[in-house]
C-alpha cells in the first residue's frame, strides 16, 4: 500500500537508461545502485527489460544453427570413437596365435 502523502515518482527515457547504465558499468548489485539513485531495485530490472534491444529474427536463425551443427558434431564424434574402438579389436592377433609357443 501506498501512503496518502506520497507522491508517485516519474522517470524519463533518459533517466532510466542512464540508471541502467551506471548499474551495468558498475558492476554492483542492483540493490546498491536501487539506493543510491532512490529506485527500487525491481524498477531497474524492469527498466534493463525495456531497454534490452531486439533480437533479430537472423540472430535467432543462426542460434538454431549452431545447436543444430553442435547436434551433428556429437553425433559425428561417438560414430568416430565407436570406429576407433572397432579397428583396435579387429586389429588385435587372435589369442590362438601366441608367439614362441612349443607344442
Amino acid at each position: 500500500m501506498t501512503e496518502p502523502n506520497k507522491e508517485r515518482r516519474k522517470f524519463d527515457e533518459s533517466f532510466k537508461r542512464e540508471a541502467v547504465g551506471h548499474w551495468q558499468a558498475s558492476g554492483r548489485s542492483a540493490e546498491a545502485i536501487g539506493r543510491e539513485l532512490g529506485v527500487a531495485a525491481s524498477r531497474l530490472y524492469d527498466w534493463k527489460k525495456e531497454f534490452r534491444p531486439a533480437r533479430p529474427a537472423e540472430q535467432l536463425d543462426l542460434q538454431a544453427q549452431l545447436a543444430a551443427t553442435r547436434r551433428e558434431l556429437a553425433r559425428v564424434t561417438e560414430q568416430r570413437d565407436i570406429l576407433k574402438k572397432t579397428l583396435g579389436i579387429i586389429s588385435e592377433p587372435p589369442p590362438s596365435a601366441t608367439k614362441g609357443s612349443t607344442p
